[in-house]
């Protein structure tokens, strides 16, 4: 029977072993972190992490094939393909601080390979890891190898959370990278092997180790700039009169640019984005290319733009001063059907409303009070090294309380903000909430999923990114 390792048990390696698990019956996978209490979590009831669809996956294979362990070195030494799954973080402090990744757990992962490996092993990057961290891991297992052969390949995730199972049942692609030798070439085979179960051949893309480890970064730089593209569109739209919904469309239906990723909204968010793109910048910095580095640090730059661009509409049109106002913030994951809040823009709305001494009462359905909390005190890129490596118990922020629901959150409200687009945002009764709130009553909606003539007729004043402007806000420019 082939054994297959996951070293990480996060939002990538946890659904991925999973899915692997169930189309693979004939594969043992063991998922291993040295987190006893995520790993608890992963063979108890309330997973660790909220994705549609993980649970029913997860409880099909546990126990059969799919094994949850803090047992990291026993199953690393009995796998024959082990996929290394951990905290690429942003570095904090020293060379390449505030774009770099951060490293540390990788090459602790790799020693530990090579501390207890016993048989020949093909290591699979399944993190997203910068250009040449193959490379790095190929000499650290070379020079501890005690004569064990490894390949290295490098298979990253194009995943997006809320749809990531399904992603994983039918992904556009699957691309795994590895060296053009005889022995890469079978590394190669062996892992495509294991996706050939489920995907399609010709979803399979093989490259070299550079090119798949490249593209990951590329793919998520060219999401992100589609996004920034479209906000700064919305800037414009609204200084004008025109419909950022409108112009999108028309845009989206020329078929060599297509519709994705042209909604309006507060910012991206997400583990994976600004981190990427960060990390690209570093790369082409130390390859001397200053004018690629300089273009895609615009595209991080203006979606802080917009961020702080929402923050001061909300300042201006409420008299120019939120100070001891109550302001209910609906959603703070970064987007819907996830609980996942690392880098939502939520974090720097809420932080830009709390330096002008506004109140917060925020609701999220699968964000808990501890994670607002803790989100709300982290220095940034704090959020991506180990939990344990994070301050222990958050303090509390006084200016905040959470909310049970979107009625306990808006009672009493001087406005409401969407900043997450969950469905049911779309639903709540809105003439209950604008007579349970102060007045005048504002919607600042950062997502763009409101009926705002709707809203409007029940007396609220509105403000939709993008969007034609209320009378009342057309004389307060929100100037960043």
């Amino acid at each position: 029977m082939v054994k297959i390792c996951c070293i990480g048990a996060g939002y990538v390696g946890g659904p991925t072993m999973a899915v692997i698990a169930l189309n693979c019956p004939s594969i043992e996978v063991a998922v291993v972190d040295i987190s006893v209490s995520r790993i608890s979590a992963w063979n108890g009831d309330q997973l660790p992490i909220y994705e549609p669809g993980l649970d029913e996956v997860v409880k099909q294979c546990r126990g059969k094939n799919l094994f949850f362990s803090t047992d990291v070195e026993k199953h690393v030494s009995e796998a024959d393909i082990i996929f290394v799954s951990v905290n690429t973080p942003t570095k904090t402090r020293g060379l390449g601080a505030g774009k770099a990744a951060d490293l540390t757990y990788w090459e602790s992962a790799a020693r530990m390979i090579a501390d207890v490996s016993k048989s020949n092993k093909i290591v699979v990057e399944k993190s997203t890891v910068p250009v040449k961290t193959a490379e790095a891991i190929e000499r650290i297992l070379r020079h501890n190898s005690k004569g064990i052969k490894y390949q290295i390949l490098s298979n990253p995730e194009f995943l997006a959370e809320g749809t990531a199972i399904q992603d994983l049942f039918n992904p556009d692609r699957v691309l795994i990278g590895g060296r053009e030798t005889p022995d890469g070439l079978k590394a190669i085979q062996a892992l495509k092997d294991v996706y050939a179960h489920w995907v399609p051949e010709d979803r399979i893309i093989t490259t070299n180790l550079w090119s798949a480890e490249l593209s990951k970064l590329a793919a998520n730089a060219f999401l992100a700039q589609r996004i920034s593209s479209v906000n700064a569109m919305s800037a414009l739209c609204e200084a004008t009169g025109a419909d950022v919904s409108q112009v999108s469309h028309a845009v989206g239906k020329d078929s060599r640019i297509g519709p994705k990723f042209l909604n309006a909204s507060v910012g991206f968010g997400g583990s994976c984005f600004q981190k990427d793109i960060l990390n690209l910048v570093y790369v082409c910095e130390c390859n001397g290319l200053l004018e690629v580095a300089t273009y895609w640090k615009q595209v991080v730059k203006v979606n802080d733009y917009q961020k702080n661009r929402f923050v001061n509409r909300i300042v201006s049109s409420m008299f120019n001063t939120v100070s001891g106002k109550k302001i209910a913030i609906l959603g703070f994951a970064f987007k819907k059907d996830t609980g996942d809040t690392r880098e939502t823009p939520a974090i720097d709305v809420c932080k830009g409303l709390m330096g002008d001494k506004a109140r917060l009462s925020i609701y999220d359905p699968q964000v808990t009070e501890d994670q607002i909390q803790r989100d709300l005190t982290m220095n940034k890129f704090d959020w991506d090294h180990p939990i344990h490596l994070q301050p222990a118990s958050p303090t509390s922020v006084k200016q905040v309380s959470v909310a049970w629901d979107a009625y306990a959150a808006t009672k009493d409200a001087h406005a409401l903000c969407i900043l997450t687009e969950w469905d049911e945002f779309k639903t709540l009764d809105y003439e209950r909430i604008f007579d349970n709130m102060q007045k005048p009553a504002f919607v600042f909606d950062g997502r763009n999923i409101m009926n705002v003539e709707m809203l409007r007729e029940i007396g609220f004043i509105v403000y939709s990114i993008g969007k034609p402007l209320d009378p009342w806000l057309k004389n307060m420019p929100a100037v960043a």
